[in-house]
């Protein structure tokens, strides 16, 4: 009797075996399924919150909250990573695009993770209002103080079908900017 109890505990602790920590920056391309992509350095609340800057007379208000312990269901795996809401005025006050009020698994802007070698950070933009509109997006700070973050936009090779509302629209919608530089609020 005492023989079975060790096996069934013994089978127990081995079968338990704790979660795989990886930080933001791995030096693994792959992550092991069930593994936890962690801010284990605390680098993203300081993204946290809302962003503004001005672009071709529009005005951008970009909106960061980290989001901790979601489980990745392409890639199998848990992780920490910032989710954007971004909110468009046009020159004389106007609203142009708006998803501050979607639901954080809605988001249009997701958080990757760290470059390897340096310290910007990925996000991925993918716009179903702008016909699939998609593509990265590279933040990184500028000044000591986190006050102010450089932002690059690089469009994806987006395919515009005659499906798509603006599909002869000249010049197509461009809800995000290219380059600016963001003040913290």
């Amino acid at each position: 009797m005492k023989n079975i109890f060790f096996a069934i505990l013994f089978y127990i602790s081995m079968s338990c075996q704790a979660q795989q920590i990886y930080s933001l920056r791995p030096s693994e391309i792959q992550l092991p399924e069930n593994s936890y992509q962690k801010d284990t350095n605390n680098e993203l609340p300081a993204y946290e919150g809302t962003w503004k800057g001005t672009w071709d007379g529009k005005t951008i208000f970009v909106t960061f909250k980290k989001i901790t312990n979601a489980y990745d269901n392409v890639f199998k795996y848990y992780k920490d990573y910032l989710i954007g809401k971004f909110k468009i005025l046009n020159a004389s006050g106007g609203v142009m695009y708006d998803n501050m009020n979607l639901s954080d698994d809605k988001t249009k802007i997701n958080g990757v993770n760290f470059r390897k070698y340096n310290t910007k950070y990925s996000l991925v933009y993918i716009d179903s209002d702008l016909c699939n509109t998609s593509g990265n997006i590279i933040i990184n700070f500028t000044d000591s103080s986190k006050t102010k973050l450089n932002w690059k936009f690089n469009k994806g090779s987006n395919m515009i079908t005659t499906d798509c509302q603006y599909y002869n629209t000249t010049p197509f919608p461009k809800a995000l900017p290219e380059e600016i530089v963001l003040t913290k609020q």
